[in-house]
């Protein structure tokens, strides 16, 4: 995400162009689901966060920057993450370079590409 909520924010983005979470067939939305787990458990590696916020924003009444194109937020969160910047400056303050994150996630990503959901390489 190039406007990150948090270190580590990643947006998982079906090929499919639609806004409509109903237009999605089925293995599409399966995975969407892998995927999104997927990035938690390598966000878990990299940040070991204490929880994540993970949605989708659907409609331009909702919050979608896109509103033509559904995505799925994956947000890593840790307890006192949230500061007065963003009320009184209207900016998030996130202390790492979006470079960085994304050669760490992308190594972590790569490792974990080949193991199964028991961490077992298959």
């Amino acid at each position: 995400n190039l406007y990150p909520y948090n270190n580590g924010h990643l947006m998982i983005v079906p090929y499919k162009h639609t806004g409509d979470l109903l237009a999605f067939e089925q293995p599409v939305l399966d995975e969407l689901m892998a995927l999104t787990r997927q990035a938690v458990a390598v966000l878990r590696d990299a940040y070991k966060p204490e929880g994540f916020n993970i949605g989708i924003n659907q409609g331009a009444a909702a919050g979608a920057g896109i509103a033509e194109h559904l995505h799925q937020h994956v947000v890593p969160r840790w307890g006192g993450d949230t500061n007065f910047m963003t009320t009184v400056g209207q900016t998030r303050v996130i202390p790492e370079w979006i470079d960085d994150t994304y050669k760490d996630l992308k190594r972590i990503w790569d490792e974990q590409a080949g193991e199964g959901a028991d961490g077992e390489r298959s």
